[in-house]
């Protein structure tokens, strides 16, 4: 048997080896090895399927990461306190999260193109209703752009990432990083749209309609481009893959549980950065930027240590880069003139980004066959979604109604990671 084979047998949801084990319900497949054929780890549907996701999460995460713009203005509007406010930003993490576990088996069971299509139409639509909404009335706010937004996100985002898993194996983490470093584009990208937009005559309306614009391009390239590999388990005989048995593997679990507190403070910075910057009497301009170079500095994050973590794996580098975000909100005491902040900025991005892009291929490696990989993101996405939703409205109560005590803001997100690390 040649090396190609082997692999093709090593891809095939049943296999004798994962059923002794006993670690997962196998699902015996109607189709050979022959049919489905090894992992390809490139070719040009695989390279579409790295470019569509990149598209899919500018849209996404990218939008959802550019969120402190959004948190200012909204402030500056008096739709509410900084709490309130965060509600709306949080309310759209939680849900392209949250939504992760029934993306994610719907992509296993073979609907990605059904999802993918519906979750494209609600961010558009999100994002149009949106621009014609009163910044200052805080329900309609609440409703697109924490509601429709964050369930598009949802029925796009894990698809797009678990979508990866069909082309690629031995460099799946950098595709993965690839993937995820447009969401850093779209954080650089959009941010300075819309604060120049928002600050100059389009105003809040056609500004946040031109970033509507810009995602129905990407979404409509996306759809265009993307396709599954292998079928889904709808196509197939036997047992589906079981929640239990994914729920009793202690290193997912232990994974899982790390991740809860991580995210806990994780987006602190990125809400609230660009109101830390004028309430200490920096430059408007800087404002303006940090949340981009905040982003920018996730671009190399989610790239270069995904590179290495395909020859030294992803378990080897998420404890440093965990330990070092730690550190880096305790710094934020110190972030309080321009250099501060940009290095400040570009510092976290790096750490945040590729904490964020080496999350997936460690959960591609502890799955067991390709039909749980939508699974175990998507459970990991679910778990996660309830301290995103929660971490940041906290700083915002922490902050104080006139946003100056900082220190128990700082204090509680830096020290979610110093427990995380212990």
């Amino acid at each position: 048997m040649s090396v190609k084979q082997e692999e093709s047998v090593i891809e095939t949801p049943a296999t004798p080896e994962v059923d002794e084990k006993g670690a997962v319900d196998v699902v015996e497949s109607t189709f050979s090895s022959d049919e489905l054929g090894p992992v390809p780890d490139g070719g040009l549907w695989a390279w579409m399927a790295v470019l569509g996701g990149w598209c899919t999460t500018f849209c996404t995460f990218g939008f959802s990461t550019s969120f402190g713009v959004f948190q200012d203005y909204f402030v500056q509007a008096g739709a509410g306190t900084s709490s309130d406010i965060s509600w709306i930003g949080s309310l759209q993490l939680f849900l392209l999260f949250g939504m992760g576990l029934w993306s994610g088996r719907w992509f296993d069971q073979g609907y990605f193109r059904h999802e993918f299509l519906v979750g494209s139409f609600l961010i558009l639509l999100s994002v149009f209703m949106l621009s014609i909404c009163d910044p200052s009335k805080y329900y309609g706010l609440v409703i697109t752009q924490g509601l429709l937004m964050g369930i598009g996100c949802g029925l796009t985002t894990t698809p797009a990432l678990c979508l990866q898993s069909h082309y690629w194996r031995r460099h799946r983490a950098l595709a993965l990083g690839l993937v995820q470093a447009g969401s850093s584009c779209g954080g650089v990208v959009m941010p300075i749209m819309l604060n120049r937009l928002f600050s100059g005559p389009a105003g809040f309306a056609w500004g946040t309609r031109a970033v509507a614009f810009l995602m129905l391009i990407l979404l409509t390239i996306a759809n265009c481009i993307m396709r599954t590999r292998l079928p889904g388990t709808k196509d197939k005989s036997g047992p589906q893959v079981s929640m239990k048995s994914v729920m009793v593997d202690p290193p997912y679990m232990l994974t899982v549980i790390a991740t809860v507190i991580f995210f806990f403070g994780m987006y602190f910075p990125y809400f609230y950065l660009q109101l830390w910057v004028r309430l200490h009497g920096m430059s408007v301009n800087l404002a303006f930027y940090t949340i981009s170079i905040l982003n920018a500095g996730s671009v190399c994050g989610r790239v270069i240590p995904n590179f290495i973590a395909d020859y030294i794996g992803p378990y080897n580098l998420l404890i440093p880069i965990f330990y070092s975000c730690g550190i880096l909100l305790f710094a934020m005491f110190g972030v309080t003139n321009v250099p501060a902040v940009i290095i400040f900025s570009f510092l976290y991005g790096f750490a945040t980004g590729s904490a964020n892009a080496l999350i997936p291929p460690a959960m591609g490696i502890l799955a067991q066959t390709e039909d749980e990989t939508g699974l175990r993101i998507g459970m990991l996405f679910l778990a996660t979604s309830f301290p995103i939703l929660v971490g940041t409205p906290i700083d915002g109560a922490l902050l104080g109604s006139d946003n100056t005590d900082w220190y128990q803001a700082i204090l509680f997100s830096g020290v979610s990671r110093r427990v995380l690390v212990v």
